[in-house]
């Protein structure tokens, strides 16, 4: 009878007590660690042998069956929230399961997203490659990052994935990609967007045109010539560069782009071959040479030399000269009374005057003539041809007040 009463009273302490599942933390964020324990109150490990198990909904979770009473989850997610439980077995196959633990996963919603660009400060060679990076301080599970372009936000791209950063790739930059960018991340509470970043595409200068501009068809010295260079692509400010026959004469800034002018009073020695460079910081392009070619306009030249010869031939006869005009005046009124009166004067050729143009040799004078038609003369290079009809002409020369007379055979 003893024994069978001490079994009676033993046998509720002697069998195993009912599981716990404890959950730490338990109530995780998502990305971080948990810790599940199964555990039996008032149980020695050194008691008894158990394997145990952990299960989520209907799945086992881990390794399976396993004599530690410990899971270690690396990362719960918000898809991992759900029913969590245990079971333990005894070396005897009974099976002891605890109570059902909801474990709610909670995420973080993304906050302080930047956009940031490599090569770092937005500014990139025409050509090579851009990255757009878009990153949040926090947020957890899945986040949904997007690209734009624009101030309207042409949407470029839209990458999920469970990172804090995601990058967007543009392998060869061209001029259209200058623009302003912003990039939005969302996880599920709401999309957050990054402040815009302005990306500059450098444009290295093609090679430029140089065009010459002259007030006159024939440019003549002292015209001013304007030599203007332009480069038709590259980013400002670009700095032009003008010579003659590779001699430096002078440089120009174009701050917002396009071309420059340089001018330049031509002289004798400004013949020959003028070219141009530009330049931006990227590489110097230079233009093909233009060549001017212009003569040294002798009018001015000539009508200086003359006026000098007439003022110092002036200034050495003086009275004779006075004299001189004195008596061609006196034969002309003699000669119009001798055209008055017929009985009083033979009939006689009319006289042919010509005047003097300047010469593009200094001192040398060419005559214009001009002839009567009844005399069927000819000038050729200061020399009167004459035909068979008319065999001697009377020519009048004034040259400075002189009075010539000359007689062809």
């Amino acid at each position: 009878m003893l024994p069978r009463l001490l079994l009676l009273i033993c046998a509720p302490l002697c069998e195993p007590a009912e599981l716990f599942l404890i959950a730490s933390p338990s109530h995780p964020t998502e990305g971080s660690p948990v810790t599940l324990t199964c555990k039996m109150p008032f149980l020695q490990s050194s008691d008894a042998q158990f394997q145990f198990c952990f299960f989520r909904d209907t799945r086992a979770l881990g390794p399976g069956w396993s004599s530690s009473p410990k899971l270690q989850i690396a990362a719960m997610w918000k898809e991992d929230t759900g029913s969590y439980w245990c079971e333990a077995q005894t070396m005897a196959s009974k099976v002891l399961r605890s109570r059902r633990s909801q474990i709610n996963v909670h995420r973080v919603p993304v906050a302080d997203v930047s956009l940031e660009t490599q090569p770092p400060g937005g500014q990139v060679m025409e050509g090579d490659r851009l990255v757009l990076i878009c990153s949040v301080a926090m947020g957890t599970g899945d986040i949904t990052f997007l690209w734009y372009k624009g101030a309207v936000g042409l949407n470029l791209q839209s990458k999920t994935q469970r990172s804090l950063t995601a990058e967007y790739e543009i392998p060869s930059v061209r001029e259209s990609d200058a623009e302003q960018y912003y990039c939005v991340a969302e996880n599920g509470y709401g999309p957050s967007p990054s402040g815009l970043v302005s990306i500059t595409v450098r444009i290295p200068v093609s090679r430029p045109i140089l065009m010459l501009r002259a007030p006159r068809a024939q440019a003549a010295v002292e015209d001013v010539l304007e030599l203007h260079c332009e480069a038709l692509r590259g980013s400002p400010p670009i700095l032009y560069w003008f010579y003659h026959e590779d001699i430096t004469l002078g440089s120009r800034s174009a701050p917002s782009g396009g071309g420059a002018s340089f001018n330049l009073s031509l002289t004798e020695e400004h013949s020959g071959n003028y070219s141009c460079e530009a330049n931006n910081g990227l590489g110097a392009q230079r233009s093909e040479a233009v060549t001017l070619n212009f003569t040294v306009p002798t009018g001015a030249r000539s009508n200086h030399l003359t006026s000098g010869v007439i003022e110092g031939l002036l200034s050495t006869l003086g009275p004779a000269t006075v004299a001189l005009l004195f008596c061609y005046g006196l034969k002309r009124k003699i000669g119009r009374r001798s055209a008055r009166d017929p009985l009083r004067s033979l009939p006689s050729p009319l006289p042919q005057e010509f005047t003097y143009l300047n010469s593009p040799t200094p001192g040398q004078l060419q005559p214009i003539y001009e002839n009567e038609p009844r005399e069927q003369s000819v000038a050729v290079h200061g020399r009167q041809q004459h035909s068979s009809e008319q065999k001697a002409v009377s020519i009048t020369q004034k040259p400075w007040g002189h009075i010539w007379r000359t007689r062809f055979p």
